[in-house]
């Protein structure tokens, strides 16, 4: 049992369960988050969007938590609770009163071992879930990335996306489900992590009396297998319905824990403004960025915006364009390649690194602010690093420097190591 200078205490019960509490006591609100380390990364073909078909699976109720209870019962104690899939990991939360989060503790630690997957619930969500594959698909920006991300990842699990292939969705069983669930749903491949107004001492109590008896489960094993060096530029080009053209344009990038990450969040921050690594978070203004100044203010595009994501693997980092009507995404593109032609030409000049890392250090702390916030952190870094990576983020930004920015930008910004993704419309294709 440990505690950190940030007064966060770290343990693990004995069947192995991590937990991560933290004090926070400015308002009666405890927020609790378990994350399990599942998620489209160890899918395949045949179950692809089943990590997220699970999640939903798991709002369908427990003999103790029947599904119209749940909701009734977080919402009358004043409560909000959601869950979120991604490629690396599934994570539930409830943000309550403080006096009533047992209510959240004893819904987790029930689920953890007694979700029901009913057939007909099952055969239920089979039609949610395709028709939110089919919403998706109706979105130009889901189409065109899909595609790009399924060309950047020919081999590695990345590629597919979180919602999963619709051949997938449409055959897929109850006992799949159930075996995947039985399989990552266990104690010691899940992280609890809770923040706000509570004393450790009896939180830590109950919370071993809720999760401690129930059983380790087999260590899930699943190693994807890596993708090999992209040996040249790849493009693919989506048509669809409507007038607004976009792109896409993605680089291969090192995972969260490498020490290129933090170099690559100033480039980031440089190139488009910083993004925001935490999913419940919001952003802030990148109109100082230089692809805004050249793509938006030069009238080219309605929006630009980049993507750089902390995760287990090697994965992307993504520039997004909106492209106005009147202009097409080679000429967007063509603005993107000219400016960072001049960003790996002309060094980066101090008072532009400075303003960057400001940007990136406004946008971490603004996102780690609420108690919600503060308790997805003390989670989210442990999906693919540990709490060092969190307690050390700002430290790790301020030692960056105009020649590893630079550095950074030579090594993986190179056209032989990106996916060019362009949507073009076709105003004669009605949308499905």
């Amino acid at each position: 049992m440990t505690q950190g200078r940030d007064t966060v205490l770290r343990t693990r019960l004995r069947n192995g369960l991590e937990i991560r509490l933290k004090e926070i006591h400015t308002a009666p609100l405890i927020s609790s988050w378990i994350w399990y380390r599942v998620g489209s990364r160890n899918e395949y073909a045949g179950i692809t969007g089943i990590s997220h078909w699970v999640e939903h699976m798991q709002f369908k109720g427990t003999p103790t938590f029947p599904a119209g209870v749940l909701d009734r019962a977080i919402s009358r104690d004043g409560g909000y609770w959601n869950a979120l899939t991604w490629i690396d990991w599934t994570s539930y939360f409830e943000t309550m009163p403080a006096d009533r989060i047992n209510l959240a503790l004893q819904l987790e630690a029930d689920r953890m071992l007694q979700s029901e997957f009913d057939p007909s619930e099952v055969k239920s969500e089979r039609t949610v879930i395709i028709s939110e594959r089919q919403g998706h698909e109706n979105e130009p920006t889901f189409r065109l990335y899909e595609e790009v991300q399924a060309a950047a990842f020919r081999v590695h699990s990345y590629h597919h996306t979180v919602i999963g292939d619709m051949a997938d969705l449409q055959v897929m069983t109850r006992d799949s489900l159930y075996e995947h669930y039985r399989r990552f749903y266990v104690p010691n491949n899940a992280v609890l992590a809770i923040a706000g107004d509570f004393r450790t001492r009896p939180m830590l109590k109950r919370i071993r009396e809720l999760f401690g008896p129930i059983p380790r489960g087999p260590r899930p094993e699943f190693q994807p297998r890596p993708e090999p060096a992209q040996n040249g530029e790849r493009r693919v080009t989506v048509e669809g319905p409507g007038e607004t053209p976009f792109l896409n344009v993605v680089y291969h990038v090192p995972p969260g824990v490498d020490s290129d990450f933090f170099p690559l969040t100033v480039l980031d921050s440089v190139l488009t403004g910083a993004s925001n690594l935490n999913f419940f978070g919001g952003s802030i203004s990148n109109k100082t960025s230089r692809l805004y100044r050249a793509l938006v203010e030069g009238e080219l595009a309605a929006s630009v915006r980049g993507g750089l994501s902390a995760t287990i693997d090697p994965y992307l980092y993504s520039i997004n364009v909106v492209v106005r009507p009147d202009h097409t995404a080679e000429e967007a593109l063509d603005v993107v390649d000219s400016e960072l032609t001049k960003l790996i030409d002309q060094p980066i000049e101090m008072e532009e690194l400075i303003k960057a890392m400001k940007q990136a250090r406004a946008l971490f702390a603004y996102n780690s602010e609420s108690i919600t916030n503060q308790a997805f952190w003390l989670g989210f870094s442990e999906m693919f690093a540990n709490h060092i990576w969190f307690e050390t983020y700002l430290d790790r930004l301020a030692e960056v420097t105009p020649e590893h920015v630079l550095e950074v930008a030579h090594k993986y910004l190179s056209p032989t190591n990106r996916v060019v993704g362009i949507y073009r419309p076709q105003p004669e294709i009605r949308g499905g």
